[in-house]
């Protein structure tokens, strides 16, 4: 197994170990915010992912799915002041997550890089950010971070959606590992090495939620 990153995507902290190889496909371990990484080598080009993005039936009307998104959106909600602005980042061909919070009231902007790719909704600042089933596709995250540090207004919040890595045992059938899209796999431990890095608060609500409130001005 050959390991082309010098440093962890997330925390740039590190240099990933060889971790596991399942089906052809290399994985790392960074020992540091024990993120779990898919090798460069072993990643789809950005056309596969389009096309596997494309089958995705997300449809806002769907009300099993309304119901998946809610295990973000009502502990997100709950933590929100009337008039709070919010970015679905991440939000797919069918942006079921910001119809449901302009719904109940709350102003959204959406930006997606292969859907809704509009660069002035990464121009402004924001009570809220969304971020669901995303976080696991990022190549750099570091990166996007960094950016959602930059886009939070001071007090604002940030929700995520992925889920947990936490059974080592059972990661070569896992079936979040399976879909050939998702190279970035994080722990709860690894979301609290975020919180500590940018001095955000972290709330796990429910698996696989994560709330980070920005309490530093910036």
């Amino acid at each position: 197994m050959t390991n082309d990153l010098e440093y962890c995507p997330v925390c740039l902290e590190s240099q990933p170990v060889p971790f596991r190889q399942v089906e052809g496909k290399d994985y790392l371990r960074c020992l540091n915010c024990e993120a779990t990484i898919m090798a460069p080598q072993s990643r789809l080009t950005a056309e596969q992912e389009k096309e596997i993005y494309e089958l995705h039936n997300n449809d806002p009307g769907d009300a099993r799915y309304r119901r998946f998104l809610a295990k973000l959106a009502d502990p997100l909600m709950a933590c929100l002041s009337e008039g709070a602005r919010g970015l679905d980042f991440g939000c797919g061909p069918g942006p079921a997550l910001a119809q449901m919070f302009t719904e109940v009231g709350f102003d959204m902007a959406l930006y997606d890089p292969f859907f809704h790719p509009d660069p002035s909704a990464l121009e402004a600042r924001y009570d809220f950010i969304t971020c669901t089933e995303v976080a696991e596709h990022l190549y750099r995250p570091a990166e996007v971070f960094d950016q959602f540090d930059a886009l939070l207004k001071p007090g604002g919040w940030l929700g995520i959606m992925t889920c947990f890595q936490t059974d080592d045992a059972r990661f070569d059938n896992w079936y979040y590992r399976r879909d050939p899209t998702h190279v970035m796999f994080y722990r709860p431990a690894t979301f609290h090495w975020l919180a500590a890095h940018y001095g955000w608060q972290l709330e796990i609500p429910r698996k696989d939620v994560v709330l980070l409130n920005k309490r530093t001005a910036g």
